[in-house]
């Protein structure tokens, strides 16, 4: 997944840091990712989700707001009301490239804003928030011991998550008057709500508000065990595969036509995983797949095995063959199953001369319906023509090249 180091300016003319990861070939739609409150772009949760969108041929740009990670500009001089400027200024980054996003993803505080700055960014078709406060006043809870301090000196430097970060009355006052209500009412974009119950920062009550006051197509999908930050591999995993599943029922993602000479256009394995082993699979928009290996083989098991993918495609093409031939006959087939199993065996042992080991499939099929003996054999027959069959039984010519 190549990635684009750059910077825009933001609400205030101050220079805002930020990653546009992008798919290996051709981006059908572009997504805008706003961090939680105090984080940066380069949390695990962020890079995950991203990653697998980017995958599916979306890119994605996740910044740090004013003030934040690598960003210019100074922290206690921003509000809520700049963070949702800050997103709309990177929205039109991303228009001059022409590159408007479809999708906006907020995670926290983050999520309020992505859902205050939807009315800002008349491309947006789909929201997603994570652990999103229903009012940005929630934050507050995170420094209540030195709102007097605030308040009577205009600002106070507090520690959140170990950093310490100097909070302005502006801040306060303006997460006190940005109710979120009317602008989720009138979001006019299909809304998910992912949350965790557990969530000890923000409670589910507050996914809860979001829901009723959204209007339809709107979606709710907990988050289970996660943690607010969503630290955990395998949730950010869950998460990304969530979003990317329903993202593609709102944003249109438009494919471009196969290269010549591959009509089922190209297959994408991108490592997902670079500790293991694990793989996103990717063919076109419509269709992502994850491949791994057992533990037992240091994988996590969370997809079949590359020979798992391979025995499926001969059993799949089985079976489509065997439907085929006895639809044109007419014949009473009323349901094909086929089980396979690969090994690796000695030749000799699968009846061939030649020394070594070759890979054996073992093929076992169940054909279903009042088929006569002959009509049932015939389907056998049939079987040993599907072209997967005919590939692997053949030789097949694999061709290679290194990309720059």
């Amino acid at each position: 997944m190549p990635t684009e180091r750059i910077t825009f300016a933001g609400h205030d003319g101050s220079q805002l840091a930020a990653r546009l990861d992008l798919p290996d070939g051709p981006v059908l739609a572009t997504a805008l990712f706003a961090h939680c409150f105090t984080c940066s772009k380069d949390i695990p949760a962020a890079r995950r989700i991203s990653a697998r969108l980017a995958a599916m041929g979306i890119a994605v740009l996740r910044f740090d707001f004013t003030g934040l990670g690598h960003s210019e500009g100074e922290f206690a001089n921003t509000t809520f009301t700049s963070n949702v400027e800050d997103l709309i200024s990177a929205a039109q980054y991303l228009a001059g490239r022409n590159m408007a996003p479809a999708l906006l993803i907020g995670h926290s505080l983050g999520g309020a804003a992505v859902l205050r700055a939807r009315a800002g960014i008349p491309t947006v078709k789909a929201v997603v928030t994570l652990g999103a406060p229903s009012d940005p006043a929630h934050v507050s809870h995170h420094f209540e011991a030195a709102l007097p301090q605030i308040e009577e000196d205009g600002s106070a430097e507090v520690s959140l998550g170990g950093r310490p970060f100097r909070i302005g009355k502006a801040f306060v006052d303006d997460i006190a008057k940005s109710a979120l209500s009317s602008a989720i009412a009138d979001l006019k974009a299909a809304l998910l709500i992912l949350h965790a119950p557990r969530d000890e920062t923000v409670s589910i009550d507050n996914a809860s508000a979001i829901f009723l006051a959204a209007r339809h197509p709107k979606s709710f999908v907990t988050l289970d065990d996660a943690d607010h930050l969503i630290t955990r591999a395998s949730d950010a995993e869950y998460a990304a595969d969530v979003i990317a599943a329903w993202v593609s029922r709102y944003v249109k993602l438009c494919p471009p036509a196969p290269p010549p000479g591959a009509p089922e256009g190209v297959v994408r394995i991108t490592e997902a995983d670079p500790g293991g082993f694990m793989q996103d699979i990717q063919a076109g928009p419509n269709h992502h797949l994850v491949a791994d290996e057992p533990a037992s083989y240091g994988g996590t098991d969370k997809g079949m095995s590359p020979y798992g993918f391979v025995s499926a495609g001969l059993g799949a093409c089985t079976s489509m063959t065997i439907r085929m031939y006895a639809r044109r006959k007419g014949w009473p087939l009323t349901n094909v199953s086929v089980d396979v199993c690969h090994d690796k065996v000695h030749a000799q042992d699968a009846g061939l001369v030649n020394d070594g080991k070759v890979d054996q499939f073992r093929r076992k099929i169940r054909l279903s319906g009042p088929l006569d003996q002959e009509q049932r054999q015939r389907l056998l027959e049939i079987a040993d023509k599907c072209p997967v069959h005919r590939t692997l039984e053949g030789s097949a010519h694999i061709t290679t090249e290194l990309l720059s």
